[in-house]
């Protein structure tokens, strides 16, 4: 990664009249412009620039937004963007322009006013640009530096305010914007600019004399530009005004049909999107200066809330009886359009929604609504992975969890893009694994497994949540950081990689380790501290920790610290750390012992929550199996007595990852052909991404939820990495109630593809991967194979009935 390389740009800002305006606790919008000329005359001119940003930006050249900024990090490592504009450059004038939003340094208690918590800011606002027009031969025609040659217009408090967050938590609260205080064209080439000032020179890049750093420390981004694409608002739901009522009604192509909204007049419409989406609504407006219009953003149609606030949403796409909930962001028409084009509001922030509710009241004009679509955006994931089978109930599930996962990645993975939009590690451990399973492609897990590493605290501790400015943390997720770099470790065999991170690993297990108390457990964890483990109804009212954790130790962080040893064990001995390796693997033997000795109990034959407590759940049972506490010989009446029990607090969809593990370690993984229902009754309301949790009901879009992009290839086709970095594959399918299934996913060594098809009591196996990479196959007869040539891999086997007990038939899998 290149740190501080030579810069010859200068951090810039706008000059202000009342100096108390820059570094204030309000945020603050400053546009930036720089024309150029490209000579007429000749080709093969060329611009690349590097670009970066405090707080945020957007980038035109032209008019048309071509980068928006910086990647999230932090104050050791603050990304800019490399862009080559080359296809963009016009022959002749051209412009580069800028839009800079400066967040405060410190947030508010009530959220106003500050911005994203997951966009680092010094409070300095700033802006940099390198970069210079080249000829065909790489001759440096004229710098466009950020320096005093480029031009800059503050624009006043009004001009964009942010609202108090209503119905979110850490996305910044809705914007308040005048449209009358933005110069109109302000980013295109053609607008006069002979009324701004000259930028002002703040900062150089860095200290030139003994290392001091500056506040921002310059990191190319690790991760693609996030992909933007337009899209369209499918249909107008229901609306008043302007003499008409609306009822359903498709719209094509968003064109509002130039629907005039007369002086004084006031009109509403809610409109639908194809799905639930993350990007950045686009109204066209002309005329009507002074209209107040109001973009309301929400997920679904809900019921009124219940007397605690409780949410009931039912069928998410039936207006009936309900009505959209969520926050807003408000525009106040300048009256522009039908000169130079159509007046245009766009909101600074990613927004995310299904529905919007828009509503104008018209001033002293009639207002003309000309179109609204959508600038979709997210990470350019490229889904290779598919899947299908004879149960159609599967088919959207996998389509589902697709739009959930695109939805929460962007510039991190995010928990929920519209509430939150933070990235969490024990939502972006499974979201890494589903990312791995669909494209193969790594660099966001890479970029998140840095992030977390970047949190660590004197303590050896991570934080839960990062990049942010609101610091928060929840001991057991640091636990799912070291997972994480393990799931790395078995799909990409990246040993540089573990190496990097071993001294984290290190001081995070250290962290538990200076926790054990006399029992040989990790104790009570800090009260500051959220012990949180899954959104169970039993512990709704315990913020999702189980109670008996304010008492003793938690069975379920012990059992986690114990996995995590291990994989830590692992990580080091094959960086050869054997000692560590060695280490580790003894603190995880003491943990399972002591877990046994306190926790067990014979009575019920479960694992207690805490020692000494009687509440117990599925989740302590879980671990046991899967960190082998529970011995193999245990571990299958284990599970089976955990799910006929129907008093233990259950997992939701946050944990069900490990459930399915567990399920599929001690030879029950059928049982999990029904757990499905979990997700078809979300599909049979008309969800199009998956909810965070069934109790609360509050976010419709939570990937930790989007496990069939997990277990469909991995454990239905059965493709798994049998040694790290795919260097063997093991392929176990699980038949369960399906008569045929069919997909692939994505690995390191290329796609693989897999068809199996039960026939008159024959299985069938269909296998085709690139190369000759070993196959290690096992059929549902139980045999087990092994492939090396090139080419597909065909075999066969005998499915027996499930009350088969005869041993006299010996037909074994045959080889095609």
């Amino acid at each position: 990664m290149e740190e501080n390389r030579a810069w010859t740009a200068s951090w810039i800002w706008a000059e202000h009249d009342n100096s108390a305006i820059a570094g204030g606790d309000r945020p603050e919008t400053v546009l930036f412009r720089r024309s150029f000329e490209v000579p007429v005359q000749g080709e093969g001119y060329r611009l690349m620039v590097r670009v970066s940003a405090d707080s945020r930006y957007r980038l035109y050249l032209n008019g048309e937004s071509v980068a928006q900024g910086p990647c999230k990090g932090d104050a050791n490592t603050y990304y800019y963007e490399t862009l080559d504009l080359t296809d963009r450059l016009n022959a002749g004038f051209n412009v580069l322009a800028a839009r800079v939003m400066r967040y405060p340094a410190s947030a508010r208690e009530n959220g106003a006013e500050w911005g994203p918590a997951s966009a680092w800011r010094s409070g300095a606002g700033s802006f940099l640009l390198e970069g210079s027009l080249e000829d065909g031969d790489g001759e440096r025609l004229e710098s466009l530096d950020s320096s005093d040659n480029w031009k800059a217009l503050p624009l006043p408090y009004e001009a964009l305010q942010l609202q108090p967050e209503t119905y979110t938590l850490f996305i910044g609260g809705g914007e308040q914007v005048d449209g009358a205080k933005w110069p109109f064209g302000w980013e295109s080439a053609p607008y006069d600019d002979a009324g701004w000032k000259q930028a002002a020179v703040i900062a150089p890049t860095h200290d030139k004399m003994y290392g001091s750093l500056s506040k921002w420390q310059l990191t190319p981004r690790p991760i693609p530009l996030m992909r933007e694409a337009e899209c369209d608002f499918t249909a107008i739901v229901q609306g008043e005004g302007s003499g008409r009522i609306w009822s359903r009604t498709t719209l094509s192509g968003g064109d509002l049909g130039s629907l005039t909204v007369a002086a004084g007049e006031e009109l509403w419409l809610e409109l639908e999107a194809p799905e639930l989406m993350a990007g950045y609504p686009r109204l066209a407006l002309s005329g009507g200066r002074g209209a107040h219009v109001t973009l309301l953003y929400s997920e679904c149609y809900e019921y009124p809330p219940g007397p605690n606030g409780q949410r009931n949403k039912g069928v998410r796409d039936e207006p009936d009886g309900k009505a959209l909930y969520g926050f807003t962001d408000e525009y106040t028409a300048a009256g522009y359009g039908n000169r130079d084009g159509a007046e245009i509001y766009e909101p600074f922030h990613r927004r995310a929604f299904r529905y919007i509710r828009l509503q104008v009241k018209a001033s002293d004009e009639a207002l003309v609504l000309e179109r609204i679509s959508i600038r979709r955006t997210g990470y350019p994931m490229e889904e290779i992975g598919h899947f299908d089978a004879s149960d159609a109930t599967l088919k959207p599930l996998w389509n589902i969890s697709l739009n959930t996962l695109r939805n929460c990645m962007h510039e991190s993975y995010e928990d929920t893009p519209f509430y939150e939009q933070m990235q969490y590690e024990m939502d972006t451990r499974l979201q890494a694994l589903f990312t791995y399973q669909v494209s193969g492609d790594d660099r966001l897990a890479r970029k998140a497994i840095y992030d977390f590493h970047s949190s660590i605290t004197p303590s050896g501790m991570l934080q839960s949540r990062y990049p942010s400015v609101s610091r928060q943390i929840i001991p057991g997720f640091a636990l799912f950081w070291v997972m994480m770099v393990h799931d790395h470790y078995a799909h990409f065999a990246d040993y540089a990689l573990v190496r990097q991170y071993r001294s984290t690993i290190d001081a995070v297990l250290g962290w538990f380790e200076n926790r054990i108390d006399s029992t040989g457990l990790v104790g009570i964890m800090p009260e500051a501290y959220w012990s949180f483990v899954d959104w169970t109804e039993a512990w709704r009212h315990n913020a999702g920790a189980p109670p008996s954790g304010k008492s003793g130790p938690l069975t379920v962080y012990n059992l986690m610290y114990a996995d995590a040893l291990e994989k830590a064990a692992e990580l080091n001995e094959v960086t050869g750390r054997r000692d560590t390796a060695s280490e580790y693997r003894e603190r995880a033997d003491r943990i399972r012992i002591a877990v046994r000795a306190h926790c067990w109990s014979p009575e019920r034959e479960l694992y207690r929550d805490s020692p000494s407590s009687e509440d117990y759940s599925q989740h302590a049972q879980i671990w046991a199996v899967l960190t082998g506490t529970a011995s193999d010989g245990e571990a299958q009446g284990l599970m089976q007595r955990m799910l006929n029990d129907n008093s233990l607090p259950k997992v939701t969809l946050a944990m069900s990852y490990y459930l399915f593990r567990a399920l599929e370690r001690t030879g029950l993984y059928d049982h999990t052909f029904q757990l499905w229902d979990a997700w078809r009754e979300q599909a049979d309301l008309n969800l199009t991404s998956w909810v965070e949790d069934p109790v609360s009901v509050r976010s419709d879009c939570h990937a930790w939820g989007a496990l069939p992009l997990y277990d469909l290839p991995a454990s239905v086709l059965g493709v798994k990495p049998l040694l790290p970095g795919y260097a063997a594959i093991s392929i176990t399918p699980h038949t369960g109630t399906l008569q045929w299934a069919s997909g692939s996913c994505m690995t390191p060594k290329g796609e693989v593809a897999v068809k199996w098809a039960i026939e008159a009591g024959r299985f069938r196996l269909t296998v085709n991967r690139a190369g000759d990479t070993p196959v290690h196959v096992e059929l549902p007869s139980g045999e087990k194979l092994l492939f090396t040539e090139k080419g597909p891999i065909v075999c066969e086997c005998i499915i027996m009935p499930a009350n088969y007990t005869d041993n006299d038939n010996t037909e074994g899998a045959n080889r095609a």
